[in-house]
């Protein structure tokens, strides 16, 4: 029977990935997967631990359970106590603790604090980068003090979740075409934004350069992917109007391989965003050869050197001035961006360690 119970809530985009990544290294007899599907992530984070725990099966012989953080832990072992003996393992892709809003009032309490609990109830958690570590334990007095009374102890309670936690990279299967091998067609700056249209990742921002680089006459072209949802924000109609003669290709591209040719023949990357703590589509960009602009904040400083950083919206104006009027400008092959660390076989081998499994 198998000994290692895999639990995906929200079995989609890098959390299906990172699932289908590791069971790809396990034999099939070893494991148990328990997974729901990617839709409505708010529903899955609230109550997803009800519907597993009828899913999860009574007779069993499991002495590993790994989870991401969207799965409240400690409530599944309230509903099925035979499961807290086992070594239980978390892995967070994400934390809510500093998730962006726009008023503090908006936050919805529960989902920061069923990862902490999450947390308390594991033996092993893992971060996929130093940041997502560093900021959810920064932010858990600050959030917990939302409470407005009979607050626990705050400083215990990361003192606990220090001691069991550590960062794991994601182990990203970057494209096996080496990046050093492709060949870019058009002599115009080709900028591509590859990331959810949703308000954390701050499109208002990228599309408000880029407007402004079309009505000062600079010549590029651009490439706006990444998964759209149901409201799609005003600002890209906005662009997709004004810039109509200059996009290349406007939505998602569901094939991956079409995707990494679209990357591949890029110049440069670009991210806005308020929010992310690894970014699976920027270092898929880098690796297959594009310059990647970052802001200065979150993950990214802990990723990329600092020649790709920049520090306000007429920075990244400027930066991508200077790359309309010479493409060495984006010359990405001497940045030395660490994907044997940040990606594939290490941060895998790490984590099936940690799983007990390195066969």
């Amino acid at each position: 029977m198998a000994s290692l119970l895999i639990i995906e809530p929200f079995y989609g985009g890098s959390h299906k990935q990172l699932v289908d990544t590791l069971c790809s290294r396990l034999n099939v007899s070893t494991f148990h997967l328990v997974t729901l599907p990617a839709k409505k992530w708010h529903w899955r984070a609230r109550a997803s631990a009800l519907t597993i725990s009828q899913a999860i099966p009574r007779d069993h012989q499991f002495t590993i359970l790994f989870t991401s953080s969207v799965l409240s832990l400690a409530e599944l072992l309230g509903l099925r106590p035979d499961l807290a003996q086992l070594k239980k393992v978390v892995y967070f892709h994400e934390n809510q603790l500093c998730y962006p809003v726009k008023n503090v009032k908006e936050r919805d309490f529960q989902f920061g604090f069923n990862q902490i609990t999450s947390c308390l109830a594991a033996d092993q958690v893992l971060f996929n980068s130093q940041y997502n570590l560093s900021s959810f334990l920064t932010h858990i007095p600050r959030f917990l003090a939302m409470q407005p009374d009979h607050r626990p102890n705050s400083a215990a309670i990361c003192d606990q979740i220090k001691m069991v936690s550590q960062v794991c990279y994601f182990p990203l299967q970057l494209p096996t075409r080496s990046p050093t091998t492709l060949v870019k067609g058009d002599l115009r700056l080709h900028i591509v934004w590859p990331h959810r249209w949703e308000h954390d990742k701050d499109p208002d921002t990228f599309c408000r350069v880029l407007i402004k680089l079309h009505e000062d006459n600079h010549d590029f072209v651009l490439s706006i992917l990444g998964e759209v949802f149901s409201e799609v924000p005003d600002i890209f109609q906005e662009v997709k109007v004004k810039l109509k003669d200059k996009i290349k290709v406007f939505g998602f591209v569901p094939s991956k391989e079409e995707y990494y040719d679209l990357l591949s023949t890029a110049d440069v990357v670009v991210s806005t965003a308020l929010h992310e703590f690894y970014g699976v589509s920027m270092l898929e960009a880098v690796w297959l050869g594009c310059y990647p602009l970052v802001p200065s904040r979150l993950v990214y400083p802990e990723i990329y050197p600092v020649e790709c950083l920049y520090n306000t919206e007429q920075q990244l104006f400027k930066r991508l001035v200077k790359m309309c009027g010479d493409l060495t400008a984006c010359d990405s092959s001497q940045l030395g961006v660490r994907f044997d660390e940040l990606a594939g076989e290490e941060p895998l081998l790490q984590l099936l360690e940690v799983l007990g499994d390195r066969d």
